[in-house]
């Protein structure tokens, strides 16, 4: 039904229903459903349903062959619906042995962020992947291995033309104060032998009425440039990060951190860093060779690892 929506203007309940081979009960009955998982539909006198705005769905094989022809990875699925991507991959991991998993979905509805704070995936209107890459070396190895996932995000996003992104230590891509997107790293396996990360990646491409359900301030890509599209963006974040995840697994976070600090969005800012109960104010100086934050406090200069701490950006 998507499809017959995305490719008319308008189009009458009866004419679904003929091309479809149902009844007009269940073309109202799907329309429904589709507006209860999030997709705007009008309903409109005389001319009959169409798409609130324009909604470009991922297909598989389309990516696939989007794809660079360096780029291999072990699989690409595409849902409709997953509690996550992120969490499908975690539930394979122990029983599929390939490298370079790729899954998206185009709704999730357990989406989660950093500290398991929940993501929100309008149908169409974000970008939810996740990508399973193995390692050898064990976890121990994977220091700062969030943050080179945000410059190979950086940099596919500005492959496809779009600028203005910046990376907020630990996890998040921002523009023009706001939120963009976020990344969440999922570990298993040994701490000095083989293991695996399952890297998470949520975008937001086009927010429109999923906004009001946000409790911070968010952007889309759509705001940021002409609405690029889906395939395309997807295609060159899992090129880029492939690629980035086997040039950190031959060279650690060290080949990343000169780019990570050119985006750096924090750098020489106040911020609030709380641990616990404790709430101490500094300034922000950059990441050391881990990936930990380097903060300047009244007493001396720290660091603080994304694990132990929530920073607050002091406006």
């Amino acid at each position: 039904m998507l499809a017959e929506l995305g490719a008319h203007g308008a189009i009458s309940g009866a004419a679904l229903a003929g091309r479809l081979g149902v009844s007009r009960a269940a073309v109202w009955k799907q329309v429904e459903r589709l507006r209860a998982a999030g997709i705007a539909i009008e309903a409109q006198a005389g001319s009959g349903y169409r798409l609130d705005a324009p909604l470009e769905l991922l297909d598989a094989a389309t990516l696939r062959r989007a794809l660079a022809p360096s780029t291999q990875v072990g699989d690409l699925a595409v849902h409709w619906q997953l509690d996550s991507t992120s969490s499908e991959l975690l539930r394979r991991a122990a029983d599929d042995p390939r490298d370079r998993l790729v899954c998206l979905a185009e709704i999730q509805t357990a989406g989660r962020g950093r500290r398991g704070r929940r993501w929100h995936t309008p149908p169409g209107g974000g970008i939810a992947l996740s990508l399973l890459k193995r390692f050898d070396a064990g976890m121990a190895a994977l220091a700062g291995l969030s943050l080179a996932v945000g410059v190979a995000a950086v940099d596919a996003l500005a492959a496809c033309g779009i600028g203005e992104i910046a990376l907020k230590w630990p996890n998040d891509l921002v523009a023009r104060g706001a939120k963009l997107g976020g990344i969440l790293v999922e570990l298993g396996g040994d701490a000095l032998g083989p293991c695996h990360a399952v890297i998470g990646l949520g975008i937001n491409l086009r927010l429109g009425a999923a906004a009001a359900a946000i409790d911070q301030a968010a952007i889309d890509l759509a705001t940021l440039a002409p609405e690029p599209s889906r395939t395309r963006v997807v295609a060159s974040l899992v090129d880029h990060l492939v690629a980035a995840l086997d040039r950190f697994e031959a060279q650690g976070f060290a080949a990343f951190a000169d780019a990570y600090a050119r985006h750096d969005a924090l750098h020489g800012r106040e911020v609030d860093v709380v641990r616990g109960a404790e709430r101490r104010q500094g300034i922000a100086r950059g990441i050391d060779a881990r990936g930990a934050l380097r903060v300047a406090f009244a007493g001396g200069e720290e660091t603080v690892d994304a694990g132990e701490v929530s920073l607050r950006v002091r406006a």
